[in-house]
């Protein structure tokens, strides 16, 4: 490889490829390495190599595809890629209706079961728990979702929140309590929930009984493409998975779909801002600034029904994303004790947030793939992946797993 003309550490070769796939990797330092930001296979023999595809009617060299991949390697991934270079494919309708047609069959073949873990720990909550409780136990396990536990009946009845407890702030905040541990130990989440539900039933009309309400829930032989319904069409962000299971595994080879492929700027995903150029989303995306209260951000995830906000600092740029479940994060110290919703700024939130918290936020560029999305949410703590500028650090936009689900099964 050369040196670029007017670069210190970018270098490139340019390689004309017949149409196809091509494995290739870097020599650096006489260690043979792969981009591991960009497209893996593994051969029969278990070697990794990376993949291109070149397409017949491609315009762009796809030598700048490779220089683009090694000035990431040689910069050691720095925030400054080559944004210009945009991917050679260009999905018609068509194809694109193809590969979700395949994702569709895939996410139908498998089962839920095959989705859980080997061993691990399963948290579940009595319902007669207290609500100050379970708001330390959500906490220190760092969970933002919790099923119930009816002893009385024996079975799982619910589900527990972190929109619950944002309900009981909002909710004591307009009554101009403060937050006591008296107040909060008063109420069981049962009480809480009979509560919530009566709530709900006056403002729609409704006259069920709480006794009567279906528990929404996904059994392990149900497919991944209902239980993925089910999250939509309930706008839910998880079902509790109520029946004995066996062990499953199962590997595939997605990333060559090329609806994958595409980077997520081209297609209709996620929530944007209003400056992007070229993108429209049905919602557009809101963010807060550092300064701003606890009480503008408790206001914006319940009213927006959104499940996290970008916090941006004066220029734009992405300080972290407060979401629903970091509510709990205001259990250490008993700091909901101690403040105000509307004297507390996100500042202040978010220096209590614990480490975990700070793991969830993944970033991602609109150039980033579709598959490289889809890895960073298949992390069990990420829902959520903030679109930034890798330059500037502004934030773009915001792609959950909810928006993947859509665009695979809308």
């Amino acid at each position: 490889m050369n040196l670029v003309e007017g670069s210190a550490a970018v270098f490139q070769r340019i390689v004309d490829l017949p149409p196809g796939y091509h494995k290739y990797k870097f020599l650096v330092d006489g260690v043979w390495q792969v981009d591991q930001e960009q497209l893996c296979v593994q051969d029969e023999y278990g070697v990794i190599n990376n993949l291109i595809f070149v397409k017949e009617s491609d315009s762009t060299p796809s030598g700048l595809l490779i220089e683009d991949a090694q000035s990431k390697l040689v910069l050691g991934f720095a925030r400054s890629m080559h944004i210009e270079l945009k991917p050679i494919m260009q999905l018609s309708d068509n194809e694109i209706d193809i590969s979700r047609h395949h994702l569709f069959i895939f996410l139908s073949s498998y089962r839920a079961y095959e989705l859980i873990p080997n061993s691990g720990k399963v948290f579940a909550l009595d319902t007669e728990v207290a609500v100050k409780q379970a708001f330390h136990i959500m906490y220190e396990q760092g969970l933002a979702v919790m099923p119930l536990w009816n002893e009385r009946n024996a079975m799982i009845s619910g589900m527990l929140t972190a929109s619950d407890f944002i309900l009981i702030l909002l909710k004591l905040h307009e009554s101009h309590s403060m937050l006591t541990i008296d107040e909060l130990e008063m109420h069981t989440v049962s009480t809480w929930k009979y509560g919530k539900f009566q709530l709900h039933a006056e403002g729609s009309g409704a006259m069920i009984p709480p006794n009567r309400r279906v528990l929404l829930q996904a059994g392990p032989d149900e497919s991944l493409k209902d239980v993925a319904l089910t999250l939509l069409q309930n706008k839910i962000s998880a079902v509790p998975i109520l029946h004995s299971s066996e062990d499953g595994h199962f590997s595939h080879t997605l990333e060559y779909l090329p609806l994958l492929q595409q980077p997520v700027g081209n297609l209709p995903l996620g929530t944007w801002a209003r400056e992007v150029v070229g993108r429209a989303s049905s919602r557009v995306l809101l963010t807060l600034h550092s300064r701003d209260l606890l009480i503008s951000a408790l206001k914006l995830l319940i009213e927006g029904e959104i499940s996290s906000i970008p916090i941006i600092d004066d220029y734009g740029a992405l300080i972290h994303v407060y979401s629903r479940s970091d509510i709990t994060s205001l259990a250490r110290g008993n700091v909901y004790a101690r403040f105000r919703l509307d004297q507390m700024s996100m500042t202040q939130v978010l220096e209590v947030l614990d480490e975990a918290s700070r793991d969830r936020c993944r970033t991602c560029t609109r150039f980033d793939s579709l598959y490289r999305i889809m890895e960073l949410l298949s992390d069990p703590i990420v829902r959520r992946v903030v679109v930034i500028d890798p330059n500037s650090l502004h934030v773009e936009g915001i792609i959950t797993l909810r928006d993947v689900f859509n665009l695979l099964l809308g």
